[in-house]
């Protein structure tokens, strides 16, 4: 009798999470998303006529109706070439890449992995890209050749050292299909694992943070964002797509002028204690200083505001909400406010040098004023001098 009823128990037992997290993905991609700053401008009309390859102006391809403003301004220009496909553990990257170019020096690297299986394999891919150094290395070569094509389209030509990384893994249909309103509850576990590259189980706190800032705008489409990557289920979701993928670029445009501001400020620190410790300096001599940080305030705010300018979402609320719950995961708004305060401060110092240099020629002025005074009192008592 005991055996009898624990084999009903047996069968009476809820479902584990390995049986919820069984369906399979009939037709997916995941899109990874490479950017780098190259550059303080870039010359797109001109970088077009260079590019002999497949291109065309980035616009978003909407899918709701939003007004003629909605879009890049101006739009950056997309590069389609055919590469040799790159094996990421049991999948490869399918034979092109996609480059993008933006007018304020930003270029972003795509590669695209077809997903087609169990949704678990989800994650040996998410731990196959985490940092993989063979994709940075291809990457960094890709962008090194475009540079050398681009030439003078480019202002002030330099590869940051700064990259972002982030996997999309935006999957179209599944088999059975999904009921998205109780998919983060019932496969949560494996999707904050897939999320953060992690192939131990989380601990609930974790689960909550990694799928906490989801998104749907109907009941066939759902999008979760984290910090390393996002998953998206549904069809037509490029416009969803596009803002992660800017999002990103906008990050490393970010972590580029918050690392310019930091040195532009030792430079500007340093230039104002060395004039403190000096006694004396000819007028002019602070010239130089003040030219070239008055030049890096002048590139990091216009880089600033073409950064923050570029993308205008106004009108189309439901996107809007994706930038921001982007910008939350990628504390774009931290970034933000460093780099407002580094220019405040920079202004400061600048003012600073600028006063110290004016001070330093009034002072001059007047001694050359007293000294003249001085000669035209002692002029009448030297005998002999012309005129007296």
């Amino acid at each position: 009798m005991a055996s009898d009823f624990s084999a009903l128990l047996l069968n009476c037992q809820v479902p584990t999470m390995n049986a919820l997290e069984t369906f399979h993905i009939q037709d997916g991609r995941c899109i990874i998303v490479f950017a780098y700053d190259v550059g303080a401008s870039i010359q797109i009309e001109e970088a077009e006529q260079r590019i002999t390859a497949t291109k065309e102006r980035g616009r978003i391809k909407r899918k709701r109706p939003a007004p003629e403003y909605f879009d890049y301004h101006p739009p950056p220009l997309r590069i389609t070439q055919e590469l040799d496909p790159i094996s990421l553990g049991a999948h490869h990257t399918i034979p092109t890449v996609e480059t993008v170019l933006y007018d304020f020096g930003g270029v972003m690297v795509i590669y695209q992995v077809p997903l087609a299986g169990p949704f678990a394999s989800l994650l040996s891919l998410s731990e196959a890209l985490y940092e993989n150094a063979l994709l940075l290395e291809n990457t960094l070569r890709h962008v090194q050749s475009l540079l050398i094509t681009l030439g003078a389209t480019i202002e002030k030509p330099n590869i940051s050292e700064f990259v972002e990384d982030y996997a999309i893994f935006h999957i179209f249909s599944t088999h059975p299909t999904l009921n998205l309103s109780q998919f983060v509850s019932q496969h949560g576990t494996l999707v904050s694992q897939i999320l953060r590259c992690e192939d131990q189980p989380l601990s609930d706190q974790e689960i909550h943070d990694a799928t906490t800032s989801q998104i749907a705008f109907g009941t066939q489409d759902l999008t979760l964002i984290d910090w390393n990557a996002a998953l998206m289920i549904g069809q037509e979701m490029d416009d969803v797509r596009a803002v992660l993928e800017f999002a990103n670029v906008e990050l490393v445009e970010r972590r580029f002028l918050d690392h310019q501001l930091d040195e532009a400020l030792d430079e500007a620190y340093g230039a104002l204690t060395q004039e403190s410790r000096h006694g004396f300096r000819w007028p002019g001599s602070s010239d130089a200083n003040l030219r070239r940080i008055a030049g890096m305030q002048v590139d990091s705010a216009i880089l600033f505001e073409r950064v923050t300018n570029t993308l205008k979402l106004f009108g189309d609320q439901y996107l809007a909400r994706v930038s921001r719950l982007a910008s939350q995961r990628f504390h774009l708004q931290s970034w933000d406010t460093s780099i407002l305060r580094k220019l405040n401060t920079l202004d400061n110092l600048y003012d600073k040098m600028a006063g110290q240099t004016g001070n330093r020629r009034m002072e001059i002025l007047e001694w050359i004023i007293i000294i003249l005074i001085a000669i035209s009192i002692l002029l009448p008592f030297i005998p002999g001098f012309p005129g007296y």
